[in-house]
């Protein structure tokens, strides 16, 4: 006891309150940290992963904002889904929109805004230059008409199609512009396998309930339909 009430009397005053204010402190720094986790896991999917609208939006935005002609946006629409649905069950097509998202951040990187839009449509926006656009989405294309593989050991034929913007080719840095633009290119070229690229002309495409086949005239990359 001695030695305890020893070693307290060389706690300063100082020392002492530094310590007491401490307490609260760390309490507070834990439930930071609780709120911090929380917040992040509403603005993810948690089945992809991926941002969800507000926050792929805002990245987006900034991203835009930063890059400027720098920029590429590309619209990914799962092909055949509700077939995979209904044939092979809800686990299954989970398991291919999981696969989805997964490739898309493994292609996009760590800076790219990648987002899960709703059911089976995406979107990626990221630093994507015109010199390396084309090499980049045939590279995308073959990615997402990989095979996916369930838990049972059933094998998925899956395929998506991808439609692209960029702000020198459609006149306009508006995010909400080359979204148009970048999904009436993908309609353009729905199911082709290959990627199209929006051109001025689809940013003026009319559409219902944000869908819509894009004008002909869209130039294609990608795998072979």
């Amino acid at each position: 006891m001695d030695s305890v009430l020893h070693a307290s009397g060389r706690i300063g005053p100082r020392t002492l309150l530094i310590t007491t204010a401490a307490v609260p402190l760390t309490g507070w720094a834990v439930h930071a940290v609780a709120l911090h986790k929380k917040l992040a896991a509403t603005k993810r999917d948690p089945l992809t992963g991926l941002l969800r609208r507000d926050a792929y939006t805002a990245r987006a935005r900034r991203l835009l904002a930063r890059h400027g002609d720098k920029v590429t946006v590309v619209m990914v629409d799962a092909d055949h889904f509700k077939q995979i649905n209904d044939g092979m069950g809800h686990a299954a097509g989970d398991t291919v929109l999981a696969a989805i998202g997964a490739r898309l951040t493994a292609w996009a990187g760590p800076r790219a805004s990648v987002g899960r839009l709703g059911g089976d449509e995406f979107a990626v926006v990221l630093e994507l230059t015109s010199d390396r656009r084309a090499h980049r989405l045939e590279q995308l294309v073959r990615m997402l008409h990989t095979p996916v593989t369930l838990d049972d050991g059933r094998t998925v034929d899956v395929a998506a199609s991808v439609g692209a913007a960029a702000p020198a080719s459609v006149g306009s840095r508006d995010l909400t512009a080359l979204q148009r633009a970048a999904d009436a290119a993908l309609y353009d070229g729905k199911h082709s396998g290959r990627a199209a690229f929006a051109t001025a002309q689809h940013v003026t495409v009319p559409s219902i309930n944000g869908r819509r086949a894009g004008r002909p005239g869209t130039s294609v990359w990608g795998r072979a339909a």
